[in-house]
């Protein structure tokens, strides 16, 4: 018999405790693997950019900024690239169900974070076609059950058109993806040209500019240089990152990264005190079995090593089920959670399974290994 099937048979000389110590090792595994996935995904920070800076009116994202600040700051010789937007929120249907659109100038757009978006010629073209198109996001349109072609339309809570209506229609002409499964998709794309001509209020003004450094720029710098820019002007700018960004907007509803260290450490605290006291106890039901190892020839190390790998082997067993829960999970959650079962994310929880499955066992391992035979015989 080999090691890991001595190991083996004795995991499982108590089926029972053994599939509860699995069972709990799943659920410790997919509680981390859920909110990871939620932090690497679209909804969370992982997956937004550092190089990406937006500008917005440091009196607030509600505040517009003037058109003619895009001339100012693509003079700089540090930007590669400027973009600019105008946000229209809404709902389609029921208030509910809102939708966020984002009006801008395909070409610049495209020339900035068209890559991240995964914004194709042929949806740039499609958008030339006609004023009312637009292109959306893979995971609007899965949540929504739009395809291309179809004719939407979106009740907008604050923007008026100049018909006096809050209705606007747009047709769809094509869906992006994405570069990977952390860019959000949750928006859809509208023309600038066709929001700023048609709405009542805001003529020629933006929600925010989209500024691309050049190579070797530091985005700190550069967010800086913005700023001055416009300091004594009348609507001074806040320049920040992408990511930046999205953990300020986070923070207004929640320490989302402090919830979830707290969540993840209580589940793998808890998981550990049950582990080390069932293999304890395990231990002391064996020490004559232990005893009668010692004097067959079983060294102090493998005596040692039979318990962590036992251990391991709950781990293991446990922490795959759990990695399974998880990737069932993100498939059937809603693309508006944007959850994102990265590689990355897998590659921590299995160097935490193999943390865990082998600090758990340490304590029971040592009292196993200092057991003297004498005593082990005596314990029957």
């Amino acid at each position: 018999m080999t090691f890991f099937q001595l190991a083996r048979r004795n995991a499982w000389r108590k089926p029972y405790r053994t599939v509860l110590l699995m069972f709990c090792v799943g659920i410790a595994i997919l509680i981390y693997g859920l909110t990871q996935s939620f932090l690497a995904g679209s909804q969370g920070t992982d997956g937004a950019s550092d190089n990406l800076l937006g500008v917005v009116n440091k009196a607030g994202r509600s505040q517009p900024l003037p058109m003619s600040y895009l001339s100012r700051i693509a003079a700089d010789n540090d930007v590669a690239g400027v973009a600019y937007m105008a946000r229209m929120r809404g709902f389609s249907g029921a208030q509910t169900n809102v939708v966020m659109t984002s009006a801008v100038e395909p070409r610049s757009m495209a020339s900035v974070n068209g890559r991240e978006l995964g914004l194709t010629p042929e949806l740039l073209a499609g958008l030339d076609q006609a004023r009312d198109r637009v292109i959306v996001g893979k995971a609007l349109a899965e949540a929504q059950g739009w395809s291309v072609g179809q004719r939407i339309g979106v009740t907008a809570f604050q923007m008026i058109g100049s018909n006096g209506s809050r209705d606007w229609s747009f047709e769809i002409s094509g869906i992006f993806d994405g570069a990977n499964a952390s860019t959000d998709t949750y928006f859809m794309i509208a023309r600038y040209d066709y929001i700023n001509a048609t709405r009542a209020q805001g003529k020629d003004t933006v929600d925010a500019f989209a500024v691309r450094p050049r190579d070797g720029v530091s985005p700190g710098v550069l967010a800086s240089r913005i700023d001055a820019l416009f300091a004594n002007s009348a609507a001074p700018t806040k320049t920040q990152s992408e990511k930046q960004f999205l953990e300020a907007f986070i923070r207004q509803f929640a320490d989302i990264g402090l919830i979830v260290n707290l969540v993840v450490g209580a589940a793998f605290t808890t998981i550990m005190m049950i582990v080390v006291n069932t293999m304890a106890f395990a231990v002391r039901e064996r020490t004559f079995e232990i005893g009668v190892l010692k004097t067959l020839g079983f060294s102090r190390g493998r005596i040692m090593g039979l318990v962590l790998g036992e251990t391991l082997f709950v781990f293991v067993i446990g922490g795959l089920a759990g990695l399974a829960g998880t990737k069932l999970a993100t498939m059937l959650a809603g693309p508006e959670l944007g959850l994102a079962f990265t590689p990355l994310v897998i590659g921590k929880a299995v160097l935490i399974i193999i943390a865990l499955g082998l600090l758990t066992g340490l304590l029971p391992a040592v009292n196993a290994m200092r057991i003297p035979i004498v005593n082990a015989f005596r314990s029957r």
